[in-house]
């Protein structure tokens, strides 16, 4: 409790010093502007944040940031996440594409970033995770060739997105040309270790109604052996505005990956060849399938409202020599049969449909606009998970089942609804207030069994939750494009369907785990100069309770240590995040033909550590201090380039802060630093781009993982280059 109000009256009073600073400011000069209010996005350089309000969504007093991604050069063949929103101060990425997974997973603040778990993960506007509260991973994203812009809200969301610790992260797919019937797209990618990537879009606007769709082919023979991925991705979306007030739109997503996974690395395995790969028999697929409906109603300029319906019919198949006996247990032919062990089958299936309405209008009061916001989310999820079933003895992709059933099979069903309310209270033309509330219901059951050591269990089991939550924000205009802002908000995470069933042996659960609840806290100071300088500097506070965790331990009866995922502790994260981006031509020589020269550096501090239970004081796991990338960029007519350096701190597998272990998850993720360059240039229709990914060919990994893509360490890739040809009709 100490540790709260002493974050919250840091955060009091740094607000009242920047109001302090900026009212002798205004002491010795006064600048009056007409009232001006931004709607829409506001960026230097492709990089910037959301005005206060944004389509229903109030956003003044949340600290948020824009990435318009057609201004950043970077791999987007492969979703290079670390050159297209690395940007974003203390973005933590689990490097995961190349080791197994789809989709490099992301967190902020020293929050888990394994598949984007604490994050909650949108497309336009709605939720493409499998599950919102059960399963809240992440497996498809769109392919950043069709994305218009990405952006993130950061802890302090949870009132009008749900009250995830690490906020919200929304990839906006671009949208169809508004005076063009038709406009064709297309580019193709080679680089390093096979990479093929084929990508199309077709878009257009014929009187009332628009069209826009994509479609990518991505083939990888991968950086290691048994790494091989092939993916498909595709969009399509229909708009029809029967009148100017009225829209109406269709969107499907598509997702189908088959990815070999070559497993994970002990210590002694990575330090001699991080290259290597001990299986060969590994695969996973998923498939993820999005049905979106959405419509929106403009009343008058002042009133609006949207709906927005998605139906997600998706899942994971997986076959793989399991962590038993973790990486150092090679995947070799059994000498009393003659033939390779047989493989495990792993098999999810999700269907979840939800819906979400949200209401702004706004008023005045004493002559003065106010602005509210309101809406109410409603979702079903059906989440069916089979594990520990037995496989084939092969090594191709062959789903069949040889046992007579699986080890565990287990049905899970959330029901979720969650109304909020949210009002921007206006007084004067510089200072706003804006308290809402959001409540939750979650009503959770699981039905079905798992075997353990021969013997069945059975699980019938029902949960409801009633959580209400509240959150105030405050900004405070010094110009009419800088501000102060600050924000409180409570947040909230129940323990997942992935926290309830361990994989093998060497990862076990706590029975008796709890729900985690917390606040985040912010307080920045942000804005743009005259198109030359970009800035947004911070800091926060965030308390996280019965934080869920690894934690190492040693089984009393074998001797073998083993993972297990229980309550840890409660955790307290605090520290700064600052961007800067100055566009140095522009301030040094405006008139000069020299082109555009812009450096830019993303840095965080943050201070995560335990306050409780057995590990306090220690840094929780998968947190480093510090996360620093700089960056400079030059363009001049056609031509751009961008060269990028990222520097991040060690962090660790576990709570105990176990610097080696006999277990695949604990240890420490070392310090490592990573240089890329991409360049492009344009002309007429016509596009080339070209780069190089870690410069310097460094060999480090982002993931000790206790089970799939694992287990074991998973190492990044390796020094790699990149070739594509783009055209534009």
């Amino acid at each position: 409790m100490q540790n709260k109000y002493t974050c919250l009256l840091s955060v009091i009073l740094l607000f009242s010093v920047g109001n302090s600073i900026s009212a002798q400011k205004d002491s010795t000069k006064t600048i009056r502007f007409n009232e001006v209010e931004i709607r829409a996005v506001r960026t230097v350089n492709g990089t910037g944040h959301l005005g206060e309000v944004h389509d229903e969504m109030i956003f003044a007093g949340k600290k948020n940031e824009v990435i318009i991604t057609d201004s950043i050069n970077a791999n987007k063949a492969v979703n290079n996440t670390r050159q297209i929103i690395g940007r974003i101060p203390g973005l933590n990425i689990v490097e995961s594409e190349t080791g197994g997974f789809s989709a490099n997973g992301i967190g902020f603040r020293g929050l888990n970033p394994v598949q984007s778990l604490e994050v909650n993960t949108r497309q336009n506007g709605y939720n493409i995770a499998a599950d919102i509260y059960g399963y809240n991973e992440a497996y498809y994203i769109p392919a950043m060739e069709a994305v218009e812009r990405i952006e993130v809200v950061r802890g302090a969301s949870s009132l009008q997105f749900g009250p995830h610790f690490g906020g919200m992260v929304n990839y906006e797919v671009k949208k169809a040309p508004e005076n063009k019937k038709v406009e064709f797209n297309s580019s193709l990618t080679t680089g390093s270790f096979g990479l093929f990537n084929a990508f199309a879009s077709l878009g257009g606007t014929i009187k009332k109604f628009s069209y826009y769709g994509f479609g990518q082919y991505r083939y990888f023979d991968g950086w290691r052996p048994n790494a091989r991925q092939t993916q498909w991705t595709g969009f399509l979306r229909f708009e029809y505005k029967p009148v100017s007030k009225l829209t109406l739109g269709l969107e499907y997503s598509f997702l189908q990956s088959k990815i070999q996974m070559p497993g994970g690395l002990s210590d002694d395995q990575f330090l001699a060849n991080p290259r290597a790969s001990f299986r060969a028999r590994n695969w996973i697929t998923t498939p993820w399938n999005i049905f979106a409906f959405t419509t929106r109603y403009t009343f008058s300029e002042n009133t609006s409202i949207s709906f927005k319906a998605v139906y997600n019919h998706s899942g994971r198949k997986v076959i793989w020599r399991n962590e038993d006996g973790g990486p150092e247990a090679l995947d070799e032919i059994d000498p009393a049969t003659g033939d390779f062990i047989p493989r495990e089958l792993g098999k999810t299936v999700v269907n979840s449909i939800t819906t979400e309405t949200r209401f702004l209008t706004n008023y005045s009061i004493l002559k003065t606009k106010q602005t509210l916001a309101a809406g109410v989310r409603v979702a079903y999820s059906k989440f069916h998970r089979q594990g520990g079933g037995e496989g084939t003895t092969g090594f191709d992709y062959n789903f069949t089942l040889v046992s007579s059933r699986y080890e565990y099979d287990l049905q899970f069903t959330t029901l979720n609804v969650a109304p909020y309310i949210e009002n921007t209270f206006r007084i004067g033309n510089n200072f706003s207030i804006t308290p809402g509330v959001r409540f939750e219901f979650i009503n959770s059951k699981a039905v079905g069994y798992k075997v353990k050591e021969d013997v069945q269990l059975n699980t019938n089991d029902s949960r409801n939750r009633y959580i209400p939550l509240a959150g105030i924000g405050l900004e405070y205009k010094i110009a009419r494009t800088t501000n102060v802002y600050a924000n409180f908000s409570q947040a909230y995470r129940p323990f997942d369907y992935s926290d309830l069933t361990p994989f093998g042996v060497t990862s076990k659960i706590d029975p008796n785990m709890k729900d985690a609840y917390g606040w985040n806290a912010d307080l920045g100071y942000r804005g743009t100069i005259k198109n030359i300088l970009n800035f947004d500097l911070g800091g926060f506070c965030m308390q996280y309770n019965n934080r869920i965790g690894l934690v190492l331990k040693t089984d009393e009866a074998t001797g073998k240590q083993y993972t297990l995922r229980t309550n840890v502790a409660n955790s307290l994260h605090a520290g700064v995040e600052s961007y800067i981006e100055l566009n140095l031509m522009k301030w040094l020589a405006p008139h000069s033909k020299f082109g555009n020269i812009s450096i830019f550096n993303s840095f965080a501090y943050i201070h995560a550590r335990y306050i409780s239970g057995d590990f306090k004081g220690n840094r929780v796991e998968y947190a480093p201090d510090i996360i620093n990338r700089v960056g400079v960029s030059y363009s001049i007519k056609g031509f751009s380039t961008t060269f990028q350096v990222g520097n991040q701190s060690k962090a660790y597998g576990d709570a105990s802060n176990a610097v080696g272990s006999d277990n695949p998850a604990a240890g420490i993720v070392p310090a490592f630093y990573v240089i890329d360059w991409s360049a492009s240039y344009k002309v007429k229709m016509f596009a080339i781009k070209a780069g190089l990914n870690n410069l310097t060919d460094q060999k480090y990994f982002t993931q000790r993982a206790d089970e799939y893509p694992g287990p074991g360490i998973i190492p990044s890739i390796g020094r790699n280059f990149y070739v594509g040809f783009s055209v534009k009709l």
